[in-house]
């Protein structure tokens, strides 16, 4: 009897989520480390601080 073939299909799919996952990480911390060496020093003016608490409740305009 032939054997059964054993399929490629998970290890593929596998191999696609971590490397996914490890493309996520390295982004994240790269935009961590440009964050840190682009710190903004002036606080934003009161339009900008409008925009993020209105994102931040969920009011999109």
């Amino acid at each position: 009897m032939a054997e059964n073939a054993k399929s490629m299909v998970l290890p593929v799919v596998l191999a696609a989520v971590f490397a996914g996952l490890g493309r996520v990480v390295f982004q994240r911390i790269m935009a961590d480390r440009a964050a840190r060496e682009n710190r903004i020093s002036a606080p934003p003016d009161a339009s900008t601080r409008a925009k993020i608490s209105d994102a931040l409740r969920g009011i999109h305009s």
